[in-house]
C-alpha cells in the first residue's frame, strides 16, 4: 500500500481474508477487508471499496471493537465524499468522530479535517471553520505535523470562498511553511544517512588498519578520497536539487494563486448571477401571491354581490344569476393556482417544506403547510387572510395550531422562526 502498488497489495490481503476465514480469526479478517477497501478506493473503484468497507463494519461490530468501527466509518464517509454524496459522507464522518471524541485520540485529527471539508464544499463555511480550527487545535497539541498542514490548507480554502483573502493567505502562508519545512527534514535526514553509512566505513577501515598495518596507509586514503568525494558530491546534488525545487515550488506558488484567484472571481461572479435571480423569483413570487389575493377578493365580491341581487329580486335572470354564482364559487375552489403557487414557492425556497417537516413535533396538514409558506413570505394576516378566504381571526387560531406544533420558545415569534429554516 505505501508503494502504491495496489495489484500487488490486493493479492496478498485477499489471502490474508482467505486463511484468516479459515482459522476464523474475526479481527484479522476485519482489518484485512478495511484495509482491502481502502486500496480498492485508492484505484477508485468505489463500489468495491465499499462493499469491502461494510463487510469490515460488520465484522467489527461482531466483535464489539468500537475502535474498529470508528476508523472503518471514517473511510465510509471518505468514499462517499469522493462519490460527490456529502450528507451521507456527513453521517458516516460525525459516528466516527463521536467514538474518537470521548476517548480523546490523535485518530479524531482527520475526522474533523473531514467533517470541515464536507461543510466547506456544502458551503456551511461557519461551521467548516469550527471543525478545522478544532483540527489545527489537536495537531499542534499532538505534534502530527500532517495534519496541521492539512488544516492550514483547508482553512486557506474555506476564508477565500468566505473573501476573507488575508486569513486565507496566512493559513495558505503557514501551509507552505511546513511544507518547506518538511522538505528540508527529508534531505537532512538523508545527509544523516550517508553521515552514518560514512563513519561506519570510517570504523570498517580502523578495524582493517589494525589487522593488515602493511596496508593501513592505502586503504586510508582511498578511504578518504572515497568519503570526501561522496560528501561533496551528495553537498553538491543536494544544494543543486534544493535550489531547483525552491525554483519550481515559487512558480507552482504563483500559480495556484493565480489559478485561486480566477476560481475566486468566478465564484463571485456565480454568486452574484445566483443571488439577483433568487431576488427576482422571490419578487415574482410576492407579486404572485398578491395577485391571488387580488382575485380571491375579486371573485369574492362578485359572488356576494350576485347572490344578493339574486335574494332581492323576482326577475327572469334570478336561476341564471344563480347559477353564475355558483360558477364563480367552483372556480374559487380550483387548486390549480395553488399547485403552481406552491411550485414556484419551491423554486425560491426548495429546502423550505422538509425542514419544516423535520422540526414540526407533529404532522402538518395541508392547511398549515399553506399558512407557513405564506408567513415566510412575510406576508401580513390580513393578506393571508385574503389569499385563503377567511377572516383574519381564523387566521390567528390557525397561526397558534401551527406554533404548537413547532419546537418554539415563548419569547421567539413565529415568523421569525419559519424565517430562519
Amino acid at each position: 500500500m505505501l508503494l502504491k502498488n495496489y495489484d500487488k497489495a490486493e493479492l496478498f490481503l485477499f489471502e490474508s481474508i482467505k486463511s484468516a476465514r479459515q482459522h476464523q480469526f474475526i479481527r484479522e479478517e476485519a482489518i484485512a477487508e478495511e484495509i482491502l477497501g481502502t486500496c480498492f478506493e485508492k484505484k477508485s473503484n468505489y463500489l468495491k471499496a465499499l462493499r469491502h468497507q461494510e463487510r469490515s463494519l460488520i465484522l467489527f461490530t461482531k466483535l464489539q471493537e468500537e475502535e474498529g468501527v470508528a476508523i472503518v466509518n471514517e473511510n465510509i464517509g471518505s468514499i462517499y465524499e469522493d462519490l460527490n454524496q456529502l450528507e451521507k459522507a456527513h453521517e458516516y464522518f460525525l459516528k466516527s468522530y463521536k467514538y474518537f471524541k470521548g476517548v480523546n485520540s490523535e485518530l479524531q485529527i482527520s475526522v474533523l479535517n473531514n467533517i470541515g471539508d464536507v461543510y466547506r464544499k456544502t458551503k456551511r463555511y461557519q461551521e467548516a471553520l469550527g471543525y478545522t480550527h478544532e483540527a489545527l487545535r489537536l495537531s499542534i497539541f499532538f505534534e502530527n505535523k500532517h495534519q496541521t498542514e492539512s488544516a492550514h490548507k483547508d482553512l486557506a480554502k474555506t476564508y477565500a470562498l468566505l473573501k476573507d483573502y488575508k486569513t486565507a493567505y496566512q493559513h495558505l502562508f503557514k501551509y507552505n511553511k511546513i511544507q518547506e519545512q518538511e522538505f528540508y527534514t527529508q534531505n537532512f535526514r538523508q545527509l544523516n544517512v550517508l553521515q552514518t553509512l560514512y563513519e561506519i566505513e570510517q570504523k570498517e577501515a580502523e578495524i582493517e588498519r589494525l589487522t593488515q598495518q602493511n596496508s593501513i596507509n592505502k586503504a586510508n586514503q582511498n578511504l578518504m578520497l572515497f568519503g570526501g568525494g561522496a560528501i561533496l558530491f551528495v553537498v553538491g546534488t543536494s544544494f543543486l536539487f534544493m535550489n531547483r525545487k525552491r525554483k519550481e515550488k515559487n512558480k507552482l506558488q504563483a500559480y495556484e494563486q493565480r489559478v485561486l484567484k480566477a476560481e475566486l472571481e468566478k465564484k463571485a461572479i456565480e454568486e452574484k448571477k445566483l443571488h439577483d435571480e433568487i431576488q427576482l423569483k422571490t419578487v415574482s413570487l410576492s407579486k404572485y401571491s398578491l395577485n391571488i389575493a387580488q382575485k380571491n377578493k375579486l371573485l369574492s365580491d362578485i359572488s356576494a354581490t350576485l347572490k344578493k341581487m339574486s335574494s332581492r329580486s323576482k326577475m327572469d335572470t334570478q336561476s341564471k344569476i344563480k347559477e353564475l354564482a355558483k360558477e364563480l364559487d367552483f372556480a374559487l375552489q380550483q387548486e390549480d393556482e395553488w399547485d403552481e403557487f406552491i411550485h414556484f414557492f419551491e423554486d425560491v425556497h426548495p429546502q423550505f417544506f422538509k425542514d419544516l417537516a423535520k422540526a414540526a413535533t407533529s404532522k402538518l396538514t395541508s392547511a398549515e403547510l399553506r399558512l407557513a409558506m405564506l408567513l415566510r413570505l412575510n406576508l401580513s394576516s390580513k393578506e393571508i387572510a385574503s389569499i385563503l378566504r377567511v377572516t383574519p381571526d381564523s387566521v390567528r387560531v390557525a397561526r397558534y395550531r401551527l406554533r404548537k406544533k413547532l419546537p418554539i420558545n415563548s419569547k421567539q415569534e413565529l415568523i421569525h422562526f419559519l424565517m430562519n429554516l
